[in-house]
């Protein structure tokens, strides 16, 4: 399994930073978790194969986690030589389905009707789904908004988390127990802390409970540090491997 963040930043534009936006390689799926303002474009400069996209994920509904979504279908229908024709599954929470409905009425038929096959599937908390043949995609609800989801990845052994955006949730933590690699949210100070999303502090808490072999902090506001950031979660209590995310990383 593969990783490459493609977008790490937030509501806050940043030069050198698209939002919410992550490409996973799994055997023959290549999947895009999240699809923020500037993904699209970032996935061509961080050397995805876009085109080839087999599975779209999303885990709530906030601009910032899709705003990229109609570019990213019109890229699709008229950005490649030749026209797609294998079919694409979107992932997301309840609501999914009326979503893709509200964007073609607004930017237009191509969410609707692409020209290839597009598969919904809206997930609960608690339900997977296999994406390919040994590649299962499991979901739990987050504490953010009324319908948002956080992501385990599952194939050969080898476990992705994504939190998405998220408060503390031990419900959370168990479910991601044990991953390699988990993109966790750590939005902002303490100070500024709110239920909606975690700092280094309850990042800390919500690490030492999930022992993932490798903790990626990302969706950091600027109200925080990112070159101190993996060093504020260390003293913060988090015993283990931690890095900022930046846009073009890649893991595994």
């Amino acid at each position: 399994m593969r990783v490459t963040c493609v977008g790490t930043g937030t509501a806050a534009p940043e030069a050198d930073r698209a939002c919410s936006g992550y490409w996973v390689e799994a055997g023959e799926v290549q999947l895009l978790l999240d699809c923020g303002p500037g993904v699209v474009h970032s996935l061509a400069r961080v050397g995805a194969a876009w085109p080839a996209i087999t599975h779209l994920a999303l885990t709530h509904f906030h601009n910032d986690h899709i705003g990229d979504v109609p570019f990213l279908f019109f890229a699709l229908q008229y950005g490649t030589r030749a026209p797609r024709d294998s079919p694409l599954a979107v992932v997301g929470p309840r609501g999914t389905r009326k979503l893709f409905r509200r964007l073609a009425r607004s930017f237009g038929s191509h969410l609707r009707s692409p020209g290839f096959q597009l598969e919904f599937h809206e997930m609960a908390g608690g339900e997977a789904i296999d994406l390919a043949p040994g590649v299962q995609l499991a979901a739990l609800a987050t504490p953010h908004t009324d319908n948002s989801l956080a992501f385990r990845l599952e194939q050969g052994g080898a476990a992705l988390g994504y939190t998405g955006d998220t408060g503390e949730s031990v419900e959370l933590a168990a479910f991601m127990r044990g991953v390699d690699v988990l993109i966790a949210e750590c939005s902002l100070p303490e100070e500024l802390a709110m239920d909606a999303h975690l700092t280094p502090q309850r990042l800390a808490r919500f690490a030492t409970l999930a022992a993932p072999r490798l903790l990626v902090a990302t969706h950091v506001y600027p109200q925080l540090d990112r070159r101190t950031l993996a060093t504020a979660i260390r003293e913060a209590g988090w015993g283990g491997a931690v890095v900022a995310a930046s846009d073009g990383l890649v893991l595994g």
